[in-house]
């Protein structure tokens, strides 16, 4: 027979298995509106029935129920819809940073507006029409020169906010880098912490959620896989263990190191690798070189930036500042890449050729004075990568607008030639006497209209993909918060049906007592 105070033990467990419901309950609430919380739940287990199966068990008709206790407290969580979810805020992360960047640029170059090089260049080529048909006019020469002027400058201001957003980019890469380590360095901490709990039988639900919130914001920087690793003792079936982390390309497959190895940001035994970046100075503008990773040790593994094909807020930065490949000697080999040095490099270009062909007309016609005419711009110190930036109206044209060369025959009336000055802007590379620099078969007016064609078209697919990207995020994001988020109206009625449990199980405790106040205190007292 079960001992007389089985009904105690029975009601006792049942009371601090729902209490511990209702604390769970309290604490699902009161973490309702706790960014990265995943809601929690008691698993009840019945207790071991009695008697035990054994050769010395009594003989009564069956085993007896001993009651309940909480088994453990579990998150609530989906695997599945977390690699979901770090995929996508892997891609909002590419497409995120570099649609901001192209945004940046579209607000430089400023087209089609009043204010940009195609209004200038517009208004510097009606100039020498109508100088054209007033040679002689100085107000109208001073309107060509000013227009010049003014040209250059949009030239010169469109290439220094360029490089201007270029520097932040190095420094945002920079900061990034930082931030990667950072999170790092936290993950590193929790494995640590939940390393010391799990083995002892408990599961560190709240150091799970942050550490998991870590690594959903690690997974907007770079392409990461997750694997939990056991680490043995006395851990629940159900522990995470350590949080390994491997880098992925942007098809999803692991990225190796020099041995063929997978490269893992935290390893097995919880040994991270850091994030550094080196830069080069190339044609002016500063690219991204080198990525390294370095571990405890000092030991780095360096990448090209064109091999570290990792998808996320690293390499979208990297893309939109421009980046390089360096040989051993430090030597810059191959074409750069990256949406400002292309934009700069192709102003520089044209600015270069549009110059060189100006200057290269302007000499075959005559001054007001009848004499050969010289330079119009300054080019003693262009070349082809710095052309943006330096251009500027030549001093002798500057000093006295009567050497503006509009006559083909040195007539002082003859406006013909600022008619041959006016048509560089439709010349093809063809056309022009300078060889070294080749405009695509394109004119100066077309070239830069396919400039800020192409910067359209990538802006919009950026944008388009950083919207795409956000409403996957989005979407998944509902999913795993209908799994995993507290909703306060479930909440309430476990609570409710928790507290009733709690009421029938103190009842119960109370009637045994009643039961064992029978017979102890009033059985046995007939005939005293």
């Amino acid at each position: 027979m079960p001992s007389t105070f089985h009904g105690l033990e029975v009601a006792r467990r049942a009371l601090f298995t729902q209490q511990s419901a209702l604390h769970t309950t309290s604490h699902n609430i009161a973490n309702a509106n706790t960014h990265g919380y995943s809601r929690q739940r008691v698993q009840f287990e019945q207790t071991s029935p009695y008697p035990a199966a054994a050769r010395n068990r009594p003989e009564i008709p069956g085993q007896m129920g001993t009651g309940v206790e909480a088994g453990q407290v579990e998150r609530i969580r989906d695997a599945f819809l977390d690699f979901q979810y770090r995929t996508e805020n892997n891609k909002n992360g590419y497409w995120g940073t570099r649609a901001d960047a192209l945004s940046r640029m579209e607000d430089i170059m400023n087209e089609p507006s009043d204010e940009g090089l195609a209004k200038s260049m517009d208004q510097f080529w009606e100039s020498l029409q109508n100088l054209a048909t007033h040679p002689e006019d100085g107000g109208v020469r001073r309107t060509v020169m000013q227009r010049a002027t003014a040209l250059s400058e949009t030239f010169q201001y469109i290439d220094r906010s360029l490089k201007n957003v270029q520097g932040e980019l190095t420094n945002q890469l920079d900061t990034n880098g930082s931030q990667v380590n950072s999170i790092l360095n936290n993950i590193q901490k929790y494995n640590d912490q939940i390393n010391e709990i799990e083995p002892n039988g408990y599961l560190p639900n709240d150091l799970y959620d942050k550490r998991d919130a870590l690594i959903d914001e690690l997974s907007q920087y770079v392409n990461i896989k997750v694997d939990k690793v056991g680490n043995g003792g006395n851990s629940k079936a159900t522990a995470e263990g350590i949080a390994k982390i491997t880098l992925l390309d942007e098809n999803g497959n692991p990225m190796k190191d020099e041995n063929g190895e997978d490269i893992n940001l935290i390893s097995e035994s919880n040994d991270k690798l850091d994030f550094s970046f080196e830069f080069t100075e190339h044609e002016g503008q500063k690219l991204v070189s080198k990525v390294n990773l370095t571990d405890s040790e000092g030991e780095s593994l360096s990448f090209n930036p064109s091999d570290f094909n990792s998808t996320g807020v690293l390499k979208a930065t990297m893309d939109a500042n421009g980046h390089v490949t360096v040989n051993e000697a430090g030597e810059v080999v191959g074409e750069p890449e990256g949406d400002y040095y292309e934009m700069v490099h192709q102003l520089n270009k044209m600015a270069y050729e549009f110059s060189k062909a100006f200057n290269d007309v302007h000499e075959e016609g005559y001054t007001l004075e009848g004499e050969q005419g010289g330079e119009f711009f300054d080019v003693s110190e262009m070349n082809e990568f710095n052309a943006a930036s330096v251009i500027k109206v030549s001093d002798a044209i500057k000093n006295n607008e009567n050497n503006i060369a509009v006559s083909s025959d040195g007539a002082p009336g003859d406006g013909q030639h600022a008619l041959e000055l006016d048509r560089v802007r439709d010349m093809v590379s063809d056309d022009l006497l300078d060889e070294d620099v080749d405009l695509d078969g394109k004119s100066v007016q077309k070239f830069y209209e396919s400039m800020i064609g192409d910067l359209g078209i990538k802006a919009e697919e950026a944008n388009q993909m950083e919207s795409n990207t956000n409403e996957l995020r989005m979407s998944v994001e509902n999913n795993r918060q209908s799994v995993s988020g507290v909703s306060l109206d479930e909440e309430m009625a476990n609570m409710i049906k928790f507290q009733h449990a709690y009421n029938a199980a103190a009842r119960s405790l109370t009637v045994v007592d009643e039961m064992l106040d029978r017979v102890i205190n009033q059985m046995g007292i007939v005939g005293r």
